[in-house]
């Protein structure tokens, strides 16, 4: 089933854009509430792990399973929540990202979903504004920890006011690079810009190296470049073009669309990216990537674990923001609230299950210290330090310069990034298929959406 959005007014979206842009949080809490701990609060639901009712919980999220160690989903949080409340079972699943929008979406719409699901923020594929409005994400205002998430996080989980998702951090978009395969083709300097981005390619690839591994047979793969490519190109003298798209006053044939398409299309023409990029999956990439047979691979910090697992070489890693600005123009990092947690409004186990997340988010419990542990997004929670130091230089960046874009697809329809993945992918496929054309059936798709 496809769930669709209706109009909002430009002065909400502007708000939600700018709460984004000011209020997301970070791993050294600049941006986060200074509020004291609420684990107190009086508006929490009432106790009801019984400890002679037996329940069972199920949880969905997507992604793949932690390539060393245990997995928090599977493994972790099952464990802990048996030794917190006994009496409670929880079943976890984790799914590939499109196995799981599949799955997940036909056992809502049955009355037969999970009592725990991964939701996305604001209008992304599967994101909280359709989950809310449909009736299947339940209201989390009475859980007791919201003084402890940044505003920003919070507010792209809610939906009318209201928060219905609990955001799992902030994430970045950026480039996962060997740093050893650099040196080996003589780029000693990280690039800047564009162009300059453009010739550590060249120097790459006249070094018998594959530039850039992507994994174009999973569609929405393609958004990991092209959002940073549009975080430097679209927006900076326009922040607020996707509020003037929803208000008509934009549309996405705008020429700089037209240049964000153009310029990751030159990394194909220019055969940077691995050859046959469209027979590999998301798995598969990665794979190229540790096992250091491509120097890079667009992608976001939550895929830290499988993108700095052991491979068939041993090298050291580094992490960046695409730098497609204009020579002597910023660098703008491509930033967003990360999904989260959303609680099936329909559970017979609604109430178990907010003691759940009110344990897992109680800022001190074992499962909280295991949750920051094995959470790779930028934490919004109050006084959670950066979890890694390859994330670094783009955290810093982000928090010192506000040069930052979130992700274009969660003020779109669902269905706008799939199409513009779709006639992208026939470029790729060596059709004469242009940018133009490109940018046309976006607007054509956010034009039918939005209206409904």
């Amino acid at each position: 089933m496809k769930l669709r959005t209706k109009k909002r007014t430009g002065a909400l979206m502007l708000a939600l854009l700018l709460a984004v842009l000011a209020g997301c949080g970070s791993g050294n809490n600049s941006n986060t509430s200074n509020a004291e701990n609420s684990g107190s609060a009086t508006n929490a639901p009432a106790a009801t792990t019984d400890s002679a009712k037996k329940v069972t919980l199920t949880m969905m999220v997507s992604g793949t399973k932690a390539p060393d160690g245990q997995d928090f989903a599977l493994d972790i949080m099952p464990k802990l929540v048996k030794e917190k409340f006994p009496n409670v079972t929880l079943e976890t699943s984790k799914l590939p990202d499109e196995q799981y929008f599949t799955s997940i979406r036909t056992k809502l719409a049955s009355g037969k979903g999970p009592d725990i699901y991964w939701v996305f923020p604001r209008n992304a594929s599967l994101g909280v504004l359709d989950m809310a409005k449909a009736g299947y994400a339940a209201d989390l205002s009475d859980l007791t920890f919201w003084d402890n998430i940044s505003q920003g996080a919070k507010d792209d989980m809610s939906y009318e006011g209201k928060p219905y998702g609990i955001a799992g951090g902030l994430d970045y978009l950026g480039v996962y690079y060997n740093q050893d395969l650099f040196k080996q083709a003589g780029v000693t300097e990280m690039p800047k810009d564009w162009t300059s981005f453009l010739e550590a390619c060249q120097k790459l690839k006249d070094a018998g190296i594959t530039p850039i591994s992507l994994a174009d047979k999973d569609p929405w793969f393609l958004q990991f470049g092209m959002y940073q490519i549009a975080a430097n190109e679209v927006y900076p003298d326009e922040m607020d073009f996707d509020t003037k798209l929803q208000a008509g006053e934009k549309s996405l044939t705008d020429p700089k669309w037209v240049a964000t398409i153009s310029k990751m299309k030159e990394l194909y023409d220019k055969g940077y990216v691995v050859k046959n990029s469209l027979g590999l999956g998301s798995a598969q990439a990665a794979q190229l990537f540790v096992d250091g047979k491509a120097a890079m691979v667009f992608d976001g910090t939550w895929d830290y674990a499988t993108l700095t697992a052991k491979g068939a070489a041993d090298f050291t890693r580094g992490f960046f923001s695409l730098p497609a600005n204009h020579s002597g123009q910023p660098t703008y990092v491509s930033a967003a609230t990360a999904a989260g947690f959303a609680l099936n409004a329909k559970s017979e186990n609604l109430d178990i299950a907010k003691e759940v997340m009110n344990y897992l988010f109680d800022g001190q419990s074992d499962l909280f210290k295991a949750w920051t542990e094995a959470n790779s997004s930028i934490s919004v929670y109050k006084g959670v330090p950066l979890n890694h130091d390859l994330f670094k230089e783009v955290n810093d960046s982000y928090l010192n310069n506000g040069k930052s874009v979130y992700f274009p697809n969660q003020m779109w329809p669902t269905g706008v990034a799939e199409e513009m993945e779709a006639k992208f992918a026939e470029i790729i496929g060596g059709r004469k298929t242009t940018p133009e054309q490109v940018t046309e059936a976006m607007d054509a798709k956010f034009k039918e959406l939005w209206k409904n």
